[in-house]
């Protein structure tokens, strides 16, 4: 193997943690993964993994490799497909990171799209409610809605969800429905407890061009978007929620809208991903088409240039 095809076996084994797995992903023996591996240590003269019978993980001096890797592959991939003429050429492997939801609800239903316009991308699609650490789960780029943490993650910022307040006409119709934020005391929610944090947040809307907070009665908490909105469709509550998310509720019936006049602000959505000076033809081919896809859902497109998050 040259050198690029050894960076390339250790990046499978850095990203998948198993030289069994790496050699499913990569179709090749696993002893040759092996190799490959022990050929890249001897060429560098460092130890890159420790191996163990259950786990491979970085050594200090693997981890310093990882993003060096990534970036000089990313690199070469961008050089061999540099002069092809057409985008449905654009090929490789892309691992991006979406909330469950728009995961579910968006990008899963249009995916056959994307694939007869790059039919040579093999897109590897994780969906959770947490987030990633990009730079060493191995993720191209994820979908992020709300606030950015602090990082060296560099953002595209898309748009905004519209909140809407819901309830189900059950229980509406046995606590009635509020018609100025003032009746909230006299309501229960269904708190939403952050996956990462674990706590509850409160409800909101805008006030003055200010945001207003209030802690809600409840009997339930959820952690993730799908039993969120199940506990409202079961009548255990108000719920605060992207406008997106339960657009086919609203129209059967089973939510209806409350306070339209008191929504929360709404939720900025970016694409981020770690700062690189050249983004692959995959990863922007990829960017491309969710932005479009995104569109219909979001407030406005975007409207600024990428920025670094600090």
């Amino acid at each position: 193997m040259d050198r690029i095809d050894l960076l390339k076996v250790f990046l499978s084994v850095a990203e998948t943690g198993s030289f069994t797995r790496a050699a499913d992903r990569l179709a090749l023996p696993r002893a040759a993964i092996s190799t490959a591996v022990q050929q890249l240590e001897a060429r560098l003269g460092s130890r890159l993994l420790h191996r163990t019978t259950r786990r491979v993980s970085l050594t200090p001096d693997g981890e310093a490799l990882l993003e060096r890797a990534r970036a000089l592959v990313t690199d070469m991939e961008d050089i061999e497909q540099q002069f092809l003429p057409a985008h449905s050429n654009v090929s490789g492997r892309l691992k991006v990171d979406v909330p469950s939801r728009i995961a579910q609800l968006l990008i899963a239903p249009a995916l056959p799209d994307f694939f007869a316009r790059f039919p040579g991308i093999e897109l590897e699609l994780g969906s959770s409610d947490r987030a990633v650490d990009l730079v060493l789960e191995g993720v191209d780029c994820a979908l992020r809605v709300g606030p950015l943490a602090s990082s060296s993650l560099v953002a595209r910022p898309l748009g905004h969800f519209t909140l809407i307040n819901c309830a189900s006409p059950a229980y509406l119709a046995r606590h009635g429905t509020p018609q100025t934020p003032a009746d909230l005391p006299q309501h229960l929610a269904v708190n939403y407890a952050s996956p990462t944090s674990g706590r509850a947040a409160p409800w909101e809307w805008q006030r003055d061009g200010e945001t207003a907070t209030l802690r809600m009665r409840s009997q339930v908490a959820a952690n993730n978007a799908e039993t969120y909105i199940a506990c409202a469709l079961a009548g255990l509550g108000l719920i605060q929620i992207p406008a997106y998310d339960v657009r086919g509720h609203l129209a059967a019936g089973e939510l209806v809208e409350v306070l339209p006049e008191a929504r929360a602000e709404p939720l900025p959505v970016q694409l981020v991903y770690p700062h690189r000076r050249n983004l692959s033809r995959r990863m922007q081919a990829f960017a491309g088409w969710l932005e479009t896809l995104l569109a219909d859902s979001l407030d406005k497109p975007a409207g600024t240039r990428p920025h670094k998050t600090r």
